[in-house]
């Protein structure tokens, strides 16, 4: 299920860079790439830091280990989330 919803992710993000990449005016290209690359970015931070966290290896965990990939997981994707976000609303103005 987890890899069906993968391929749904990534399949639907091929085709709006296909739908962006249609648009004829540069100017339209760019704006409408700025505002689906700060979304883009979101995600595969959250995505790579949940597989970090899902798929290291047991035999080298320790307490300390899974607290700071905890951290990593749960905090820092909603953390940054903000920041990147207000950088795509800065540019778009």
């Amino acid at each position: 299920l987890a890899f069906d919803c993968f391929v749904f992710m990534v399949v639907s993000y091929v085709w709006i860079f296909r739908a962006v990449l249609r648009i004829p005016s540069q100017q339209e290209r760019h704006k409408a790439f700025s505002t689906c690359l700060p979304h883009l970015a979101m995600v595969s931070l959250f995505l790579s830091s949940g597989l970090f966290a899902h798929l290291k290896p047991p035999s080298t965990s320790t307490p300390s280990v899974n607290l700071v990939v905890s951290v990593l997981y749960l905090v820092v994707p909603p953390a940054v989330n903000p920041l990147i976000c207000s950088l795509r609303n800065q540019e778009l103005k």
